[in-house]
């Protein structure tokens, strides 16, 4: 946190034992919780809270209003969507302690989770995948897969620049092949 080249907004709050890479942008009222880890040029938008643990590659983009509680991790260049949620239990309930029963959840290089979608605790969100704005993730996410809708449902393929793929599985963005095989994408 001794570089120059970080941002922190005067609102912001930072507890002890954070790493923030070069190049990061941290905005308004964001909290940082101790021992979060967070990569070089990443981006936190308003009101983002980080919890204790938390790991944030680099690259990544997490836009307002979100949480991400312990037990999360984003890989490299993961694109958070605004007010979209992580859980941390499965059962959560007021009047019994869960804090030991808090659920990983993995997201894999390159994801993005749109706006308002909500990612339950427990699954992995794979490399390249797109979740739908608004969509409950209820299960592990194939790398590449499009995923809509209420429980999330795999509608297609993206690639790894987010285009949507047709039956010719070519990126028309980059030209970029793939094939699929046994319910996978695979890059040429």
């Amino acid at each position: 946190m001794t570089s120059e080249t970080i941002f922190i907004h005067e609102s912001a709050w930072i507890d002890d034992n954070v790493q923030i890479g070069d190049g990061s942008r941290i905005w308004h009222f964001v909290h940082v919780q101790s021992n979060a880890k967070i990569g070089r040029n990443c981006v936190l938008g308003q009101n983002v809270m980080v919890g204790p643990d938390v790991s944030i590659g680099d690259g990544c983009k997490v836009q307002n209003n979100v949480a991400l509680y312990k037990g999360v991790t984003l890989e490299e260049d993961v694109f958070c969507g605004p007010s979209c949620v992580f859980t941390n239990v499965l059962t959560p309930r007021a009047h019994v302690e869960r804090k030991r029963e808090f659920g990983l959840t993995l997201v894999r290089k390159g994801a993005t989770i749109g706006a308002n979608a909500t990612i339950v605790c427990g699954n992995t969100l794979g490399a390249y995948c797109m979740i739908a704005a608004g969509a409950v993730v209820t299960h592990d996410v194939p790398d590449h897969a499009l995923i809509a809708g209420v429980p999330g449902r795999q509608i297609g393929w993206v690639s790894r620049t987010g285009e949507r793929l047709g039956e010719d599985l070519i990126c028309p963005r980059t030209g970029e092949a793939y094939q699929e095989k046994d319910g996978r994408l695979l890059a040429l």
